[in-house]
């Protein structure tokens, strides 16, 4: 499945969405030029795109592509992480994404594909024969996580740092935790995993409880369960001791940076959480 004619392979489904920029409809010609074996499209541009190659018609392709996404989520019996935060989400997915590869088939956001287009395509482009998934959200807005997340329908919950990122629509930082804590609303009896280093730490803890099943936290403050004990810097990345719910471990990491020594943590919390839960059946 394909939403860009840059990267489209022969085969995929074009699906035309409208962006800020351009309109998805613009590109249909050049999708099947290029191999697609059908594209949907709304209903306004169904006349002037009769015999362009193999059409599905659809009232809203933003609807679309999203019911595309939940049906692909309904029929894994993938264990679904779901991550964000004002900053560190990327990279934390990304190593998410790198662990649980050892164990099984992963399926992960592509790039920062993290928004109302990117996540449904993530989820439609989604294997059956997933075991782990790892996904994304982002907002400018409140009310965007809540609605992405319920699409993913993940079993852990992951918030890595609260910042006044994207604070012109928001009145505080207050109101971006809780914009972040709309994550949690999709979990069911899920695990969410907290930084405890983060100032809005019980903000985000009392809005996870009204959905987790267990709540764990990270960082370096004293009493976190997955704990930073030490960082060093090296030439080709650093080096981290930790003590992960009273379990002692070294290990390197492949970039530098204490955040991003903060947010393997977290990573590690996931890989706790996804070994608990029993796998669940496909529907």
């Amino acid at each position: 499945m394909s939403i860009d004619t840059r990267t489209l392979q022969p085969g995929d489904l074009f699906v035309a969405i409208k962006g800020e920029a351009r309109d998805g409809h613009e590109f249909i010609r050049a999708a099947f030029e290029q191999g697609a074996a059908a594209a949907v499209i709304d209903e306004a541009h169904a006349q002037e795109l009769a015999g362009a190659g193999p059409l599905f018609v659809v009232k809203d392709v933003q609807r679309s592509l999203e019911l595309m996404g939940m049906r692909a989520r309904d029929r894994t019996a993938a264990l679904i992480a779901a991550i964000t935060g004002s900053v560190g989400k990327t990279s934390t997915k990304d190593m998410t994404r790198l662990m649980l590869s050892h164990f099984g088939p992963t399926h992960a956001s592509t790039a920062s594909y993290n928004n109302h287009w990117g996540v449904p395509l993530t989820l439609a482009r989604m294997p059956a024969d997933t075991r782990f998934g790892v996904f994304e959200l982002g907002m400018n807005h409140a009310g965007e996580i809540a609605g992405l997340v319920a699409q993913v329908r993940p079993h852990v919950a992951v918030v890595t740092k609260v910042a006044a990122v994207h604070l012109e629509h928001f009145d505080s930082v207050e109101g971006i935790a809780d914009a972040k804590a709309e994550i949690f609303s999709g979990l069911e009896g899920g695990v969410a995993i907290l930084n405890r280093d983060d100032e809005h730490y019980q903000r985000l803890a009392d809005a996870a409880s009204a959905y987790a099943g267990h709540i764990l936290d990270f960082g370096e403050i004293e009493g976190a369960q997955a704990r930073l004990l030490s960082y060093k810097q090296t030439d080709d990345g650093c080096e981290v001791e930790a003590d992960i719910l009273g379990r002692h471990m070294s290990y390197r990491i492949g970039a530098p940076g204490k955040h991003i020594a903060l947010n393997s943590l977290a990573t590690l919390l996931i890989a706790v959480a996804i070994r608990r839960r029993p796998r669940r059946g496909r529907r």
